[in-house]
């Protein structure tokens, strides 16, 4: 074997190295039975971050504005994270998404019924807090939040 084959490999990652010997591991989400593209498809990395990004930014300007009264203040990070959940559990656990979500065209569902119960709305959004759970993905895309929920984010 040539020395670049097995450095490029592992490079690549073992997906890689798989998919050149041979094996199809099919498109994000056709396990789950969801279409390739399209409305109802795995949500990308990039839609996930942005929105991610933009409840966030909420959290942080309704802590440091209608609760500290100051960004500078060290306590606004906790009541941002506390704001962060709030919000997560109550939108997610009645209509689906958050408004980052919204904005960026994705929604959150669950596996077997369609509709994220509260509950299990609940559990992704404290595991989405602890931050190293949405760090772990499967080959779908999926976070270990998700996973564990029985939830995947679509497009809409």
């Amino acid at each position: 074997m040539d020395k670049r084959d097995a450095i490029g490999s592992w490079l690549s990652g073992p997906r890689a190295a798989a998919e050149d010997a041979g094996i199809d591991f099919g498109y994000r989400g056709q396990q789950l039975g969801l279409p390739e593209e399209g409305p109802g498809s795995i949500a990308r990395p990039g839609r996930r971050l942005g929105a991610l990004a933009v409840d966030w930014a909420m959290s942080v300007l309704i802590a440091s504005r209608l609760i500290t009264q100051s960004y500078g203040d060290p306590s606004t990070s906790n009541w941002s994270l506390l704001v962060f959940f709030v919000m997560g559990v109550l939108t997610v656990g009645t209509i689906g998404f958050t408004p980052g979500k919204r904005l960026f065209g994705l929604r959150v569902v669950a596996l077997d019924t369609g509709r994220v119960n509260p509950a299990r709305a609940l559990l992704r959004t404290v595991l989405l807090c602890l931050a190293l759970p949405a760090l772990i993905w499967d080959r779908d895309g999926r976070g270990l939040h998700d996973r564990l929920a029985k939830t995947v984010e679509v497009r809409i």
